[in-house]
């Protein structure tokens, strides 16, 4: 019974709020008559035009150099062991149950092994009609397969022909029979760049294929990336992220000017600083690869250091530009021209030597016998002699640090050291050195300061050299503020300034 009541009660309230929202969208209406907004303005297509315009550059400049990017597949087989014979879960999740792989069980019957393909992807660029690919070595090292996927979906099998680690570059080519109709890029000439010129990156960032990206060039020469031994980096802001690594990067002219290789980051993607290589320094690579021959590098046959205003100061030399001569090895292009530990070459041929990675590129991309004019100074003043330039070893020697410190001896330097016994020089790898061993380092102290370490082998002291605790006991007793040091650790020779009190 008193449902209805509710009921009809309810049925009014509706209608009145009905009745009211009528009320507001007809009084909305009207207001939409009688508000008659004027059309926004045409855009002034002359202030448009350039971006235009800029926007048809790249849409052409990608157009000619897509056909001839290709994504490049590697695979090798990585070994792995199994304890009870069963695919560990780890891979399981990845390559199913019915995945067994290649096991071999132990003697005992217990441990299995397995071959599991471990898989990659880079991007590549084609060279020419016969095929050949050029791409990072970091994308193709130590594989079994590698294929490549052209912009058109075509699939090849592709084999390594040539690699310089040094640099970070490779040659790859199509197995079989090569297509007639393979486009190509053109290489162009890096010198021309300068900070701020656009440039375009294609490659398969992350497996997406045939991605484009435009930045600009942000830095030329950066030699200190620490990503190959032999470095000349374009730096650019065009996003470069895994994936990317062995494609173009273009001019505005369509024209391949660099390769692009890492990028600066700690997250594992783009964050602003992608390298290349330039192609300057690629082209003097192509023909050697190609025909699967060696680069070949020059050769002085020194150890070298960079200066900082200490050793500037010790050195005689006016400021911290040059490489200061810390070892010169026997019976080669640099002992017999006559150079010395101490001397700092500040010109290389004509080119001015600003740091020790201006030095490395130089000598190495000089040809092997070649003579060419050093500069240098030495104790103060200028010298100037002719180096006939040798051919880089394919291999470097190296020897063992072995760190078992037994404190002998301390100096006001908070060294400890003893005299290098034949036992000591064999235990160290100095055989056939003089100097003395040294076997502590006090925390805190001078030495610790300038990152000596026990193992490492003190040859000269103040210019002086050192054969014995007194030798270096006297050398040290003339030392004012600072102390120079020639030490050698494994087979490399450096100069350390040690400040005093």
């Amino acid at each position: 019974m008193n449902s209805k009541p509710w009921n009809i009660a309810g049925l009014a309230l509706v209608a009145a709020a009905v009745g009211a929202v009528g009320m507001m969208a007809s009084e909305h209406a009207v207001g939409l008559e009688n508000d008659k907004t004027a059309p926004p303005p045409a855009i002034n297509q002359t202030v448009t035009a350039p971006v235009r315009a800029l926007s048809q550059a790249f849409e052409a400049v990608a157009a000619q150099v897509k056909p001839a990017v290709v994504s490049v597949y590697s695979e090798k087989l990585v070994k792995m062991n199994s304890g009870d014979g069963e695919l560990p879960d780890m891979f399981r999740q990845f390559f199913g149950q019915e995945f067994q792989g290649q096991q071999s069980p132990s003697p005992q019957g217990r441990l299995h092994q397995y071959s599991v393909p471990q898989r990659g992807m880079g991007s590549g660029m084609i060279l020419d009609k016969e095929g050949h690919i050029l791409t990072n070595y970091h994308v193709v090292k130590d594989v079994d397969k590698v294929k490549v996927k052209l912009a058109d979906k075509r699939e090849f099998q592709a084999e390594v022909v040539g690699t310089d680690p040094k640099s970070d570059v490779a040659i790859i080519r199509i197995k079989g029979k090569v297509p007639d109709n393979l486009p190509t890029v053109k290489l162009g000439s890096s010198s021309a760049l300068k900070v701020g010129d656009w440039v375009m990156a294609v490659g398969a960032p992350f497996g997406l294929t045939q991605t484009v990206t435009a930045g600009i060039i942000s830095a030329t020469g950066r030699n200190d990336v620490g990503i190959a031994d032999y470095e000349d980096f374009l730096q650019t802001d065009a996003a470069i992220n895994p994936g990317n690594s062995g494609g173009p990067l273009v001019n505005m002219d369509g024209e391949v000017i660099g390769m692009n290789t890492a990028i600066a980051t700690g997250l594992g993607q783009f964050a602003g600083v992608g390298f290349a290589i330039p192609s300057d320094m690629i082209q003097g690579f192509v023909p050697t690869l190609t025909k699967g021959g060696t680069i070949t590098r020059g050769f002085l046959g020194i150890g070298i250091q960079d200066l900082n205003d200490t050793l500037a100061t010790q050195f005689k030399v006016h400021d911290t530009k040059g490489a200061l001569i810390s070892q010169v090895n026997k019976d080669t292009p640099a002992s017999n021209a006559g150079l010395k530990a101490g001397d700092v070459i500040v010109n290389y041929n004509g080119k001015a030597i600003d740091s020790t990675i201006d030095l490395r590129k130089w000598v190495a991309a000089t040809t092997p016998n070649t003579k060419v004019p050093v500069e240098l100074m030495r104790d103060g003043k200028e010298v100037k002699v002719d180096v006939t330039v040798g051919k880089m070893p394919m291999k470097e020697i190296a020897s063992a640090n072995k760190e078992n410190a037994q404190p002998s001896d301390a100096g006001q330097l908070g060294l400890r050291v003893e005299p290098l016994t034949s036992e000591l020089a064999q235990e160290f790898g100095y055989t056939g050195e003089h100097g003395v061993l040294i076997r502590g380092v006090d925390p805190g102290s001078p030495a610790a300061m300038a990152s000596l370490q026990p193992g490492d082998l003190i040859t000269e002291a103040n210019r002086q050299p050192v054969a014995s605790v007194d030798d270096l006991k006297n050398a040290l007793s003339k030392s004012k503020d600072t102390a120079l040091l020639l030490i050698k650790r494994k087979d490399a020779s450096m100069y350390v300034s040690l400040k005093l009190g």
